[in-house]
């Protein structure tokens, strides 16, 4: 039997957490996770799932969260495909958690997300391509444009040239280790 999920306010699952009635599996990634996470979440990253073997104890039911609701929505039949009974999907996430006013474990030391410095490099080079073009040379421009190109390529195949390169600068040595 399949489960289905529905949603639960982070003040519901709170709570089912305390009374030991619930295990909360995050799905982000593990650098995602390392930075900020619930307490007592269990890490299982999405991109593992054809490879992990989840250990959900059957008395418990499970609650699965991600930042912002919207990864948990987008795979509800696979993540419910692999539970048997009851199954939730944490209401706005961790970030939901956070508004809610339940209290989080944060990292500070740990590097920001992949995704958030390909984002801030992306966005840098972008700008710095338009600068450039305007003060220097206009063959700058083509700074802006190729970034432009390798995000849409990403956005496309589903592969990062930035986040590849990014993943070996030395402040994501632990990301690599993980």
């Amino acid at each position: 039997m399949t489960a289905q999920l529905h949603t639960v306010t982070p003040q519901e699952a709170a709570q089912r957490l305390r009374d030991g009635k619930a295990i909360l599996v995050d799905i982000r990634e593990a650098d995602e996770y390392a930075r900020t996470h619930v307490a007592g979440a269990v890490s299982q990253p999405l991109s593992r799932w054809d490879s992990a073997h989840l250990t959900i104890h059957p008395e418990a039911d499970v609650i699965f969260t991600c930042k912002s609701g919207m990864r948990t929505a987008g795979a509800c039949d696979r993540l419910a495909a692999r539970i048997d009974g009851p199954a939730y999907v944490l209401q706005g996430g961790v970030d939901g958690w956070v508004k809610a006013g339940l209290p989080v474990v944060t990292d500070a030391r740990q590097p920001l997300e992949l995704m958030r410095q390909v984002q801030i490099t992306a966005g840098l080079l972008v700008l710095l391509g338009v600068v450039l073009g305007f003060l220097v040379a206009p063959g700058f421009f083509g700074l802006s444009a190729f970034v432009g190109a390798g995000l849409t390529f990403a956005g496309a195949t589903g592969f990062c040239g930035m986040a590849r390169l990014l993943a070996f600068a030395p402040w994501n040595r632990a990301l690599r280790q993980a």
